[in-house]
């Protein structure tokens, strides 16, 4: 007769659980993978056991500087520290696609306290779950850009404000992105105003899609978008930033028979004692246009380099 704390009985149970449920050993190894986790990432559980989720990336997103593939991930951060850590982030699903998710992991002892390893879990959060931020502006008409369906500059603007107070008051942490479509001028000129207001609106509805819904969203000016990142720390800033450049690359509209396309560069700002609209915009400027200008000498050199070849 089998007892409830049978090893196998309590495996099983563990296994059957509707949450992804993922144990790794100090090599981050993966040695238990759940049905939750196969229903969520797509991944069977002999494809992933035995595997690392680091050399061979197949928890999370495996993009250069993601928040997840590194060090400093949340079942690193648990098996470091030795208290449990939550987070949220993507998913890089077998079949492509990024889902999002809520994070847990925990450190795993021995019967002498040492750590052995981490157990993760990670839920899916539906869109139906979350708000559409569309919904909310269809609410407010006046706080809508017409061109791309986003918060409009005064909307930031008032987010802005809004996210400066409650880092002062409630010590909530956000960051900000501000993004620039790189030639969209000569892109309207080419092209005509529609391709360009096309293009914008694919930026836009791309950013959405990568978004939390608790992050805003808006059209800052003519080819800039702004994004308030709520609860983002300095150190998740840069993997959040390259998810968004690597997901935006490959966008684009069909015009004229043809694909097109333009490149985009990011700026960021961390919010700092005493800062305001105005000096935390600037040093996102400043971040962006320095961005732009890393953007433009390294296109410079790849086209040299194609010349002389």
């Amino acid at each position: 007769m089998f007892s409830i704390d049978d090893p196998e009985i309590c495996r099983s149970m563990l296994e059957s659980l509707p949450t992804g449920l993922c144990v790794l050993d100090l090599q981050k190894k993966i040695v238990l993978w759940s049905d939750g986790a196969e229903r969520i990432s797509g991944h069977k559980r002999h494809e992933v056991v035995g595997h690392s989720c680091v050399s061979e990336p197949l928890l999370h997103c495996d993009q250069p500087g993601c928040e997840f593939c590194s060090e400093d991930c949340a079942v690193a951060r648990a098996m470091k520290t030795s208290h449990p850590t939550q987070t949220f982030g993507f998913l890089h699903h077998r079949a492509g696609h990024e889902v999002p998710v809520q994070i847990h992991a925990v450190p795993v002892h021995n019967d002498h306290g040492s750590i052995i390893g981490a157990v993760e879990t990670f839920s899916h959060i539906p869109q139906a779950a979350n708000p559409d931020r569309r919904d909310t502006l269809r609410q407010f008409p006046e706080s809508v850009d017409p061109a791309t369906g986003v918060a409009n500059r005064a909307a930031m603007q008032s987010h802005l404000r809004h996210a400066l107070i409650s880092g002062v008051e409630m010590h909530i942490p956000f960051s900000v992105l501000l993004l620039r479509v790189e030639g969209l001028a000569h892109f309207r000129a080419s092209f005509g105003p529609e391709a360009a207001a096309s293009f914008l609106r694919v930026v836009a509805r791309t950013l959405e899609i990568a978004l939390w819904v608790t992050d805003s969203i808006g059209r800052w000016s003519e080819d800039q978008f702004l994004i308030i990142l709520s609860g983002c720390t300095e150190q998740a800033l840069s993997a959040v930033r390259e998810r968004i450049r690597h997901m935006l690359a490959g966008e684009g509209i069909e015009w004229w028979g043809e694909r097109r396309s333009l490149p985009t560069s990011i700026g960021e700002a961390i919010p700092q004692a005493e800062d305001n609209i105005e000096s935390l915009i600037k040093r996102a400027q400043t971040s962006l246009e320095a961005a732009s200008a890393w953007r433009n000498r390294s296109s410079s050199i790849a086209g040299g380099q194609s010349s002389g070849s």
